[in-house]
């Protein structure tokens, strides 16, 4: 009966990795499915079970453990930092001059995808008919360079970094012209591109870019320039058990099977002997199932309600932190 359990166990909560299949990957515990088991809705078990376990967050990246959630909600996480979460993004760009090789919409284009560093939170979505804006609900960047021949350079020269000034324009070239009371009012924000090293455009002695840009509020739903992350994407939790003791020349081919990390091999009495270390860090790549006397040894599998979940963040980490924690609350209460 026990071994039963367990089986039942393993069916419920872990997707198997094969040499030539992957098992269990349907969602099978609902309600009157298994007996014995209650599988109905509990508010208090789900609250209990769930969690939210940062790993690593920096200025340019989140990565967490969502653990005790079905699939389908951690994907509807993942499509609300897509589409739901609010940013700034140019909308609007007055082309004044522009005698580059790019195009006017190209060059548009490419600005209205620079990923800009400002707080939404503390502007207006801009009122439909619009066309001018004000300081609640715009911030206006500017764009004003030229390039030129470099009077210092050397008369064999034929980098192109050494013969003119300003012939690369690059994100950090866009500069905030301050609304209204904005300079007053957001003077600590630093408002700008998120990174200053995106390359815009390339110039020749004579040509220059005069440009205006208004970014306004908006959400990924509407266009994706508006959407807070890069790629969002999510993964199950590796789980990797050795299944008998490996030792010697066997231990050192079983570490070299998987990333770097995931096994290492310990001395024990003399003799090597192979030990799993992190799983977290395996790619699912199943290489040791290809060596017959290894693929016994081990036993892949994926933790079925614990996701990996990383995204590259192109807005404020601070407003990002606060996202997931109201996302957490509308998730324990909305499922109810």
């Amino acid at each position: 009966m026990a071994a039963t359990m367990s089986n039942v166990d393993e069916i419920r909560n872990r997707v198997i990795l094969g040499e030539f299949d992957i098992k269990n990957v349907h969602t099978t515990d609902y309600p009157g499915n298994y007996p014995g088991y209650d599988d109905t809705w509990n508010l208090q078990k789900f609250q209990k079970n769930f969690r939210i376990d940062v790993v690593q967050m920096d200025e340019t990246s989140l990565e967490f453990d969502m653990v005790g959630i079905d699939a389908a909600l951690a994907n509807a996480f993942r499509r609300i930092l897509l589409a739901e979460v609010p940013t700034m993004a140019v909308e609007k760009v007055l082309i004044y001059n522009n005698t580059s090789i790019i195009q006017d919409e190209i060059l548009a284009h490419r600005l209205g995808l620079i990923p800009i560093k400002a707080d939404p939170r503390l502007f207006e979505y801009r009122s439909a008919g619009d066309e001018e804006g004000t300081e609640i609900d715009t911030i206006q960047l500017q764009l004003k360079i030229k390039c030129t021949r470099n009077p210092r350079a050397t008369k064999d020269s034929a980098d192109p970094r050494e013969l003119y000034l300003n012939h690369m324009v690059y994100s950090k070239d866009m500069k905030w012209a301050p609304i209204g009371n904005q300079a007053d009012v957001f003077a600590d924000a630093n408002i700008g591109p998120v990174h200053g090293d995106i390359l815009l455009a390339q110039l020749r002695p004579g040509q220059e870019l005069d440009i205006v840009m208004h970014c306004v509020k908006g959400i990924g739903q509407d266009h994706a320039k508006f959407s807070p992350v890069a790629t969002a994407s999510y993964r199950l939790l590796p789980e990797i058990t050795l299944m008998e003791t490996v030792e010697g020349e066997k231990a050192e081919r079983l570490k070299r099977c998987f990333s770097p990390g995931v096994i290492e091999v310990e001395n024990h009495g003399g003799k090597v002997v192979a030990k799993v270390v992190n799983s977290r860090l395996d790619t699912c790549s199943r290489e040791v199932l290809r060596h017959d006397d290894l693929k016994n040894a081990v036993k892949l599998a994926r933790v079925r309600d614990h996701f990996i979940c990383r995204y590259p963040v192109n807005l404020d980490i601070t407003m990002f932190r606060e996202f997931v924690k109201c996302t957490v609350i509308i998730l324990e209460t909305v499922v109810n």
